[in-house]
């Protein structure tokens, strides 16, 4: 091969596009080279068309009456095992042992793992995946499950439809310590950066999961990150969960996302995907608009101290009439005392006296006859009289 040859085909080598790496080979990342709207050209299916989270709608849900709550299976039966907590880079993963499953879908779910998304804010500053009426929460926890019924393990389910059902709860802040989260937020140290583990005591899982599992959205979506496999039936619980101001300073700033050997450290943060449409999927309602909506706890405490303002001033209000009504009755009463005080006492006497008796015609007989006696008495005095001379 002569010269010009062997040139052109190093030529050719060098300007050889490399091999596209493995799905499993990529770093990826919610912003930078392979940030969420690179997910796509790496993992197809992060661009399909049933991607998760969403916004959830409510005026756009529909209610289904077949929805029942759902039963946490064996949450509580933590044994004592202990729970193995681990930064994979992106969150915060506890493994759950296989004993916990879910009730209450069309088949039986055992559980996987659990894990948490959060911001960089603080409260009021999202961080939540799901959002509800565009408004995210500031934290959200996913608890994971597989279709046990249809597939022997969570790698055959997670590209399978209905091959896996996930809980999604919304964390909101308050000024209430949640002991529930206080069991995996209190170990967070052990694992400061990527790709470090540590075992921690075993717990109640059901502590972090709302009070009320009846009422939540259902929709059929995917995995959150890549590969974004469109596998999960989603369970959006309605009521939120609550946390402190510090448990959630200590999850949006105790992880790294870099290992203990890279040299620039980078704060774990905003580990959240951003909404997906819809793309004509229907999401279902366990609850219909008419059976109300769910108040917070801060919302019942308006509510409750609104009705006992109200009857406060109900009670005024009455007191005041019943008041007023006896204060013109007393005025009425000494109107009328005084009235008849003023009265004169020949209208008092004149009131007390006698009906008169009718007169009758015996006064003016009695003067007529004595008018004609005198009459008669002049006449027969003019009679009698002598006459005399003149």
């Amino acid at each position: 091969m002569d010269i010009s040859g062997l040139s052109l085909l190093l030529t050719l080598f060098i300007l050889r596009p490399a091999a596209k790496a493995s799905a499993e080979e990529i770093t990826w990342t919610y912003s930078g080279l392979v940030g969420q709207s690179e997910w796509s050209e790496y993992f197809p299916e992060c661009g399909g068309t049933a991607q998760s989270p969403v916004d959830v709608i409510t005026t756009q849900t529909k209610y289904d009456s077949s929805l029942i709550p759902v039963t946490p299976l064996g949450y509580s039966q933590h044994g004592n095992k202990p729970f193995t907590l681990y930064n994979n880079g992106h969150t915060a993963v506890i493994e759950l042992p296989e004993w916990m499953g879910l009730g209450g879908l069309p088949w039986l779910f055992t559980a996987v793992q659990m894990h948490l998304h959060w911001g960089s804010g603080g409260p009021s500053h999202g961080g939540s995946e799901h959002t509800i009426n565009g408004l995210s929460a500031d934290a959200e926890l996913h608890v994971v499950h597989y279709n046990s019924e249809l597939y022997p393990n969570m790698s055959a389910a997670m590209t399978q439809r209905n091959g896996l059902a996930v809980l999604g709860i919304l964390i909101v802040t308050g000024e209430e310590t949640n002991p529930g989260f206080n069991n995996i937020l209190n170990y967070l140290s052990r694992i400061r950066h990527a790709k470090q583990s540590a075992f921690i005591p075993a717990f109640d899982v059901q502590t972090l999961l709302p009070k009320d599992l009846g009422r939540y959205y259902r929709y059929n979506g995917s995995l959150t990150t890549p590969p974004c496999y469109q596998s999960v039936m989603w369970t959006l619980f309605n009521e939120r969960v609550q946390i402190s101001k510090a448990q959630l300073l200590k999850m949006e700033t105790l992880l790294y996302s870099s290992t203990a050997e890279e040299p620039d450290r980078m704060l774990l943060q905003d580990n959240y995907r951003a909404t997906q449409p819809l793309n004509h999927r229907v999401i279902f309602a366990s609850f219909s608009a008419e059976s109300g909506k769910e108040l917070s706890p801060g919302e019942v405490t308006a509510i409750v101290i609104g009705v006992m303002c109200g009857c406060v001033g109900l009670a005024v209000i009455v007191r005041f009439i019943v008041k007023t009504i006896r204060f013109f009755r007393l005025l009425h009463l000494e109107t009328v005392v005084v009235n008849n005080s003023s009265t004169s006492s020949w209208d008092i006497l004149h009131n007390n006296r006698p009906a008169p008796m009718p007169r009758t015609k015996k006064p003016e007989e009695d003067e007529k006859k004595q008018d004609m006696v005198m009459n008669s008495t002049s006449d027969g005095e003019i009679k009698d009289k002598p006459e005399t001379d003149p």
